[in-house]
This record gives structure tokens, sequence and C-alpha cells, in this order.
């Protein structure tokens, strides 16, 4: 949870929103603003939901479909939309790919806010973006209904939380069963969805296992990590671009291995953040990580260089504090002395630089020339090794780290 209660929060009423004109279809115009482009195409699909929603109930409409277009259009950095608007016009999509693409894209986000909305219920996360969570929201919205309960999030705010992200889910379905795209694409890009969602559930639960288990295993905060993230994150959004380019296998081959190796590392070094990063910077609480107790490869790694160096305090250390929601600020600094100690920081970076190397082999395998591969080329490096997070292992233990 964060360090503030969320009874300081305070959460504004869900509004309607204003549909956008339609954005020129040019790609050369997308190209200049992919994130606002992907945002108005958003806009535009979330209030055609919310407009059907208002059809069936007001109450819901205001609860829970309104909250859920605010929460997707108004938050995020459009990662997702980005690798597959560059891999599509770096394998050669033109202005006919453009509407079908931007429908995909927008799929994308929604379906990041069901992952967002459903994590934050099952680590009850009381911030997201720096902003009240969603079922925090909704906790805030009825008060009573948690006014005879014991402390914590309500049963009835994380029910409608959960509700959310399946609407969330079958919006994107929906958006890319209608999107206008040719048969043989259609069927590619139908089987690379089918395959991101189970494997975004998959590492889910994954996660969800390491926590409960308080597993020590790196293999398996590896696999975690690449089904949750990595493949979620850039391996199959590129592989929805090169799809909707009708790309030959080569090189989708080359480009989903890149994004692999940089969507693994983009999420190692979301790893580190969560231990050593500035809140103020990365819109959630330090530590929180430890808190809920996930098993990430971080503190696998740490947990099994102190093992063997037979250093017991720090892997005592380390048992002990995964899980414990109440960890304070003096106890989260010791444990990134500990962390330190056992040098798994550095091993960590030292990891994410051979993938940032790796993903740039496999991306220039795929023989893409251009301007679009040159920013998709950026985009990869950007994901795998942000230069302003370089100093993570250097900085002194328990200081904030800027994203």
């Amino acid at each position: 949870m964060h360090a503030k209660s969320a009874d300081h929060l305070r959460v504004a009423a869900p509004h309607r929103r204003t549909v956008h004109a339609l954005p020129p279809t040019a790609a050369a115009v997308v190209d200049t603003c992919v994130a606002e482009a992907v945002t108005s195409e958003l806009q535009r699909c979330c209030a055609d939901f919310v407009a059907h929603s208002r059809s069936l109930d007001p109450v819901f409409t205001h609860d829970v479909a309104e909250r859920l277009a605010t929460f997707t259009c108004d938050g995020g950095s459009r990662i997702r939309p980005l690798f597959l608007w560059w891999a599509l016009r770096a394998c050669g999509g033109t202005d006919a790919h453009t509407p079908g693409a931007l429908r995909v894209a927008a799929a994308l986000e929604l379906i990041q806010s069901c992952a967002l909305i459903h994590d934050d219920v099952m680590d009850q996360s009381a911030v997201r973006r720096g902003k009240p969570s969603f079922h925090t929201q909704i906790a805030l919205q009825y008060p009573e209904a948690a006014a005879a309960r014991e402390p914590g999030p309500s049963p009835f705010s994380q029910s409608a939380a959960v509700l959310a992200g399946d609407l969330a889910l079958c919006w994107a379905d929906d958006l890319v069963a209608e999107a206008d795209l040719d048969p043989p694409v259609r069927t590619q890009v139908l089987r690379i969805w089918r395959a991101m969602r189970t494997e975004m559930i998959a590492g889910q639960y994954l996660d969800l296992h390491g926590q409960t288990t308080s597993s020590r295993s790196a293999v398996q905060a590896i696999r975690t990590v690449s089904l949750k993230a990595a493949r979620y994150t850039v391996e199959q959004p590129l592989a929805l671009g090169a799809a909707l380019a009708a790309a030959d296998d080569t090189t989708t081959r080359a480009l989903t291995a890149a994004g692999r190796c940089a969507g693994i590392a983009f999420q190692l070094r979301d790893d580190l953040l969560g231990v050593f990063g500035d809140p103020a910077l990365t819109g959630k609480p330090s530590g929180e990580d430890i808190r809920s107790g996930k098993a990430t490869y971080l503190l696998a790694l740490a947990h099994s260089r102190a093992h063997a160096s037979g250093v017991t305090t720090v892997v005592d250390l380390l048992r002990d504090c995964r899980g414990s929601a109440p960890l304070s600020d003096p106890a989260l600094a010791s444990v990134r002395e500990a962390l330190h100690s056992t040098g798994a920081p550095t091993q960590v970076e030292r990891r994410i630089e051979r993938l940032a190397k790796a993903s740039e082999r496999h991306f220039a395998a795929a023989n893409l020339e251009g301007p679009a591969a040159r920013r998709l080329s950026e985009l990869l490096a950007q994901a795998a090794s942000p230069p302003q997070d370089r100093s993570i292992t250097t900085e002194a233990a328990g200081r904030g780290i800027a994203r």
C-alpha cells in the first residue's frame, strides 16, 4: 500500500468525454504523434462503449464504464501502441494500414487497463499512476460499504474493480474483432492476440504463485517476467505491427526476438525501480514489490548470493521482509543495504546490459532501413536500458532513483 492512507486520497467523479473529430488517416500524420493519435482513437471508441452502457443503466455507466474510459484515456505512456505502430511502419505499413492499426493499438491500451486494474486488486495497491487505483476510487465513492468492516479494501470495491477489468477486456476484444483487416492479416492478428491474452494471464498467475509460495527461483522469476511483461509489453505488440504490415517470417522472428530481450530488460529494470525508485517519478510507492512479497529476479538473485556466501543475517532479513505490508521506511532502507551487500543489483544491471546488446543484434538481423526502422531501434534501446536509470547500482543504498 502507499505510505499515505487511502482515507487521505480524493478522486473527482468521472466525466463524460467529448468525442473528438476523426484523426487523419495519413500514416505520416500519425508518425508525428503516435500517442495522440491512439488517444483520439481510444476516446472515440470508449465514447461508443459508454453510450451503449448508458442505454443499460446509469449507475453502472457512472461507476464503471465512464470511470474505465477515463482511466484508459487519461493515463499511460502508450508504449505498446508505439511498438506496434513503428513495427508496422518499419515493415512498410502505409496509409491503407492506419485505421486498422489504430484500432488494434487502442485495444492494446484497453487490455492494459484490464491488467492494471486486476493487478492492483491482487496487490491491494491504493495508488496507480500517482492517483487512487480503480478499486480505491470505488471505495472512496462508497465509504459506507467498508464502514462496518476491518481496515483494508472492501469486498465491494474489489469486486467492482474485477468487473471493470473484465469490461476492459471485453472492449479490447470487440475492437480487434471489428478492425477492418484483410482476411490473411486478420487471421494472423487474431492468432497473436489470443496468444498474448493467455500469456499475460499465465504470467500474472505465476506472479501470484511466486508470492504465495515465497519462491526464490531465479529461473521462475525470469519466466514470470517473460510471460507477464516482456512478451505482452514489447514482443507481441511488435508481432502485431509486423502482422498488420504482412511482414515475412524472417523479419517477424528477428523483431520478436529483439522485443523479447528488450522486454525482459525493461521489466528487470522496473524491478530495480520498484525497490530503489522515486515514487514521485514512478507513480508507485517505493518498496511495494517487497511489501507485497513479489518473487522478483532481484530478490531471488540476492537470496541465492547471500545463501551461497553464508551471510545468514541477510538471508533472514530478505526472508522476513517479503510480504510485510507495514514495512517501514527505515526497514526498507535496511533491505536496500542488504540487497547492495549481495551485489545482486549490479548483477541485474549486467544482465540488462547483455539483454540490451542481444536486442540490438536481433534487430539488426531484421535488415530494416529508413526513418521508421531507426525510430523503432531507438524505442527498443530506450526500453532495454533507459540512460537516466543507469545509476541505480552506483547510488547509495536507499537513495531514490529517477525513472
